[in-house]
């Protein structure tokens, strides 16, 4: 069970300074609000996971600017819960939701089902992404990766990893002379998925 303390403190917002506490109270309540009720096809509480990939981003790729890990936290906000965009524009303001909305596929930001050109469009959407948003979405990877074994539509854990090597790889690859974050991120994302292909879980 998750709560505003437990949230923020894996947020580690006692490291913060000051300033920056009311937005992370802020997000961390909007969290509470817009993942509430969600599952994830692991049958597991929608929450944990945007928690993981903050876990990834200051734990493992030692990111510890306040802004990058609120965007980690709700960076399904608004694809799991379109109605919350108001609200975190209130809350955040409109520069941190146009950030979020760049990492939403835009059939979700439309309320529509999935097109045959969408991935076009979300591959081309990925490129133009912040080195912030990259992070944050390769983040986002590397947690989904770790726990593919869970999930029981074999489907979509195809697709997953498809897109993974066709797509996500080559773009951390291309992207990690950007700073010490992303290599590292390239370098954690590939691991995983050579440990992936060697577990025995790996799809035929």
């Amino acid at each position: 069970m998750h709560d505003l303390d437990s949230i923020l403190a894996a947020l580690d917002t006692n490291a913060w300074p000051a300033e920056h506490h009311g937005h992370a109270l802020a997000a961390a309540t909007l969290s509470l609000a817009v993942y509430e009720g969600r599952v994830r096809d692991q049958g597991t509480p929608y929450i944990e996971h945007p928690l993981a990939v903050v876990a990834i981003l200051r734990d493992e790729l030692h990111v510890s600017h306040p802004e990058t890990l609120i965007l980690g936290l709700l960076h399904d906000a608004i694809e799991v819960t379109p109605s919350s965009e108001p609200e975190i524009a209130i809350r955040l303001g409109r520069f941190f939701v146009e950030q979020l909305r760049a990492m939403t596929p835009d059939h979700r930001l439309e309320g529509r089902s999935r097109q045959a050109t969408d991935e076009t469009v979300w591959r081309t959407k990925m490129r133009r992404l912040s080195s912030n948003g990259l992070l944050i979405r390769f983040a986002d990877r590397i947690h989904n990766l770790r726990d593919l074994r869970h999930s029981r539509d074999v489907a979509r854990n195809q697709r997953f990893i498809s897109s993974l090597v066709d797509f996500y790889l080559p773009l951390a690859q291309a992207a990690q002379t950007e700073g010490p974050e992303l290599k590292a991120a390239y370098e954690m994302l590939l691991g995983e998925y050579d440990r992936y292909r060697t577990s025995g879980t790996a799809l035929a």
